[in-house]
């Protein structure tokens, strides 16, 4: 990819004052739009996927720990995850690569266990895969498009997380199929498996949670946790207290469970560092950005964060009192996709070069 960033002329080159926090992984969040629109820098579908791979082979020269993508149906997004995921997986070393977060009402978790297993392992083992229940979608009922639908009594969440549950089985690589006496090709010796089975990736499954008890039972069954700029809203604090309150109710629960390692805990944000001219054009007018109340999923209240746009310093300041990106391990930094790779790469580089550092997250 031709890097242009580094032609961006500099506003601001003082470094900020110093605030510790915790070290983090820093990675972005593409929800992977295009449109044929003369302001688009991804006019079609393969616009998208390529600047995408661009971006994380951009991104990974650049220092940053991920590189994640979102899943949405019936949509001008991205859908299909894993050519792209197993594409970067081929095209980069060390960043991690993921999904924030697949859909798993429309998932065939025996056809998906394949295509994440293959995936991984062109990766070299660094698929983290976000994955959830949903949330509303561009159709009506779209999985039933996909050929499934609820059991009697089942809700479609309830739907997603029994398929979620045949997934996370799956992972663990046990046989659980008859051999056919006279194969085409010998078998091993017991019940066969799903081939091609990548080792570690069970414990690489993320679960994007958008309650305090979804998290819980998300530490219950050994994911991750993945949090998102929006949850349900269940005390009217702001958003970010609100999410700390779910990091910690996550951690609670998993400790109690028992588990033998460590989890992690992911926060998506927008956040932009003004440096530039054309920084403060496309994002000056968001540094007065405040939480906002809306309903999603019927009558469910829900509470979406700010967004995050200033000058290097005063975003130190603004970034320092936020208490769930305290609480997390990952901060995934969500990217305007349409605005091009090049551009992408600049607000990534902006973050790990001019705010990471003054936080103690570098």
């Amino acid at each position: 990819m031709a890097r242009t960033v580094t032609q961006l002329t500099s506003r601001n080159a003082r470094a900020p004052c110093c605030v510790p926090q915790d070290m983090k992984k820093i990675g972005f969040l593409s929800f992977g739009h295009w449109s044929d629109s003369p302001h688009s820098q991804t006019r079609s579908a393969s616009d998208t996927l390529l600047q995408s791979i661009d971006l994380a082979v951009a991104a990974e020269e650049l220092g940053a720990d991920g590189a994640y993508f979102r899943v949405h149906h019936f949509a001008q997004q991205l859908a299909s995850p894993f050519p792209l995921l197993a594409a970067i997986g081929a095209k980069t070393e060390s960043i991690e690569i993921g999904t924030g977060v697949i859909d798993m009402r429309y998932e065939n978790p025996m056809y998906m266990a394949e295509d994440a297993g293959a995936a991984d392992l062109i990766a070299g083992g660094r698929l983290q895969l976000g994955i959830s229940r949903g949330s509303p979608e561009q159709v009506i009922d779209g999985w039933r498009h996909f050929g499934y639908q609820p059991a009697e009594g089942e809700t479609d969440a309830d739907m997603a997380r029994r398929h979620s549950e045949v997934f996370l089985k799956l992972l663990e690589g046990k046989g659980f199929a008859r051999p056919n006496p006279r194969p085409m090709f010998p078998n091993p010796p017991g019940l066969l498996r799903l081939e091609p089975h990548s080792p570690g990736l069970r414990d690489r499954i993320w679960w994007g949670a958008g309650s305090n008890g979804t998290a819980v039972q998300a530490a219950e069954q050994g994911m991750n946790l993945m949090s998102s700029t929006l949850k349900f809203d269940e005390g009217g604090a702001p958003f970010h207290v609100q999410q700390a309150e779910q990091i910690r109710a996550f951690r609670k629960a998993w400790t109690e469970a028992g588990h033998p390692r460590e989890p992690r805990v992911s926060v998506s944000r927008s956040i932009f560092a003004i440096t530039t001219d054309l920084d403060d054009a496309y994002f000056g007018g968001e540094g007065e950005s405040t939480d906002q109340v809306g309903f999603i999923d019927g009558p469910n209240r829900a509470i979406f964060g700010r967004s995050y746009a200033a000058e290097p310093e005063v975003l130190v300041e603004q970034l320092a009192g936020d208490e769930a990106i305290a609480e997390a391990d990952t901060l995934l930094l969500t990217v305007p996709n349409q605005l091009g790779a090049d551009y992408c790469a600049h607000v990534i580089e902006n973050i790990l070069v001019h705010v990471a550092p003054a936080l103690g997250w570098r």
